[in-house]
C-alpha cells in the first residue's frame, strides 16, 4: 500500500459529509469511510457519521471516536464486505489541513478527510494519508464520480 494514493468518493458521499459538518457547527464533526483498498486507490463506498464524544468545552476544536464506535464501524464494514479505508472530520473556521493533533492521532494507511466549515457553511475538502514513519501527512487527490 502506497502512499499518497488517490481516494474516491461520489458527489453524494461529498455531500453527506458536508451536511454533517454544517449540522454539527460550530463543533466539529466526525465518521467513517468504508470500501475498499485497490491497487493505489482507494474507493469509499459509503460514509458512516459518528457522534464527537470529546467532551463539550473542546468540541469546537477536537473530536473523538471511541473504541467501542470504531469497533461498530469495523462490524458495519465487515457485514457489507468492505473496510474502514478511512475518518473524516471538519475543522470549524479553520484550513482543512491537518493540525498537529491530528498528526499525533493519525495511523498510516487511512484517509484522513478533512472539511473547512467556515461560518457553518462547509467549504473546501482535502485528504491526508499519513507517512509509515508518522512524520507528516501527504496530501491524497479525491476523485469526485
Amino acid at each position: 500500500m502506497g502512499l499518497g494514493r488517490m481516494v474516491i468518493l461520489t458527489q453524494q458521499q461529498i455531500a453527506e459529509i458536508n451536511v454533517h459538518a454544517e449540522a454539527e457547527y460550530p463543533n466539529e464533526c466526525c465518521g467513517a469511510v468504508l470500501g475498499h483498498f485497490e491497487s493505489g486507490k482507494k474507493t469509499a463506498r459509503e460514509v458512516l457519521p459518528i457522534s464527537n464524544k470529546r467532551e463539550d468545552t473542546a468540541k469546537h476544536n477536537r473530536f473523538l471516536i471511541t473504541p467501542q464506535e470504531f469497533l461498530h464501524c469495523e462490524k458495519a464494514a465487515r457485514k457489507q464486505g468492505l473496510e474502514v479505508i478511512g475518518f473524516y472530520h471538519s475543522h470549524p473556521d479553520h484550513p482543512a489541513a491537518p493540525s498537529q493533533y491530528d498528526l499525533d492521532h493519525a495511523l498510516p494507511v487511512y484517509s484522513y478527510i478533512i472539511v473547512a466549515a467556515a461560518a457553518g457553511k462547509a467549504d473546501k475538502m482535502t485528504s491526508w494519508e499519513l507517512q509509515h514513519d508518522r512524520t507528516k501527512f501527504l496530501e491524497e487527490p479525491i476523485n469526485k464520480e
